[in-house]
């Protein structure tokens, strides 16, 4: 009955299902990779609002340690720290193109120098572009002079970083990136940033706090369930169109001469069965 199945036409649409099936699980796979990530993060952001700050060594290996040049784990990022230093606002960095509650201008990103001579960066706010004019730099308010209280959250490099650029004497970039930014400051680095939340004296109103926001993970979940459930449809419609060729296929039963179903057929006439003209 299931012969056709081994046809070339038939191999074929068996091979495409199996194909078009497997593609469908990867992106539900992918799409719950996602899922779970998303879901990490946005507990890790959870995490650190409800946390006191601790110090910065706490979460993040000084600079010039051993286990300062270990890929940084997620696990740490979205920490709230707490840590002291000076601001160098001499060699303060702008990261232009970002985009704050749909205004799009720069972030003031300056250098905090510790006690130890070692530095960590400091993401300090949002500044609308002049006149809504993105390559028009603003007047960047000072940073605190003399010993300054930060508390933040640590953020790991951003990807996609682009060579360092230089107006005015003020260093420039569109993505922060700390190892890139290592090699045009004198001090060592943490290998993180911090988005400051906190600062004591206070910072200027000026500078906008930039915002933290979560991912929405049960898109990525509702998404890998509709790619495996499209899996599942694929194979039910297969298996339909297997069953429903095999019984259009199947041959009809033979028919006698005079159009009854034959013993060879398997249509045995019953006794009652037979014609009148055959009765006695």
């Amino acid at each position: 009955m299931y012969r056709f199945l081994l046809n070339r036409r038939w191999l074929g649409y068996a091979a495409a299902a199996l194909a078009l099936a497997a593609v469908m699980v990867l992106l539900g796979n992918w799409q719950w990779d996602r899922y779970q990530d998303r879901s990490a993060r946005n507990a890790r952001i959870e995490a650190g609002e409800q946390a006191v700050p601790v110090p910065l060594t706490e979460v993040l290996p000084r600079p010039g340690s051993d286990s300062n040049q270990v890929e940084p784990t997620s696990n740490r990022e979205w920490a709230a720290v707490a840590v002291t230093g000076r601001y160098d606002s001499s060699r303060e960095i702008l990261a232009r193109g970002r985009t704050v509650n749909g205004s799009v201008g720069f972030e003031v990103v300056t250098p905090l120098v510790l006690a130890d001579g070692t530095a960590v960066l400091v993401n300090r706010g949002f500044l609308a572009a002049p006149l809504g004019d993105a390559t028009v730099r603003p007047q960047v308010p000072p940073a605190a002079s003399g010993q300054v209280n930060v508390t933040g959250r640590v953020r790991y490099s951003e990807s996609g970083s682009r060579r360092v650029q230089r107006y005015e004497g003020r260093i420039e970039v569109r993505r922060i990136s700390v190892d890139q930014l290592a090699g045009e400051l004198p001090y060592p680095l943490f290998n993180a940033y911090l988005l400051l939340t906190a600062q004591i004296p206070t910072a200027d109103p000026a500078l906008v706090a930039v915002p933290v926001r979560t991912d929405n993970a049960w898109q990525s979940g509702t998404y890998a369930v509709q790619w495996w459930l499209f899996a599942v449809m694929l194979a039910a419609w297969y298996a339909w169109s297997v069953h429903r060729e095999a019984h259009r296929s199947r041959p009809p039963a033979a028919l006698a001469d005079d159009g009854i179903p034959s013993a060879s057929s398997g249509g045995r006439r019953a006794a009652g069965d037979l014609p009148l003209s055959g009765r006695r």
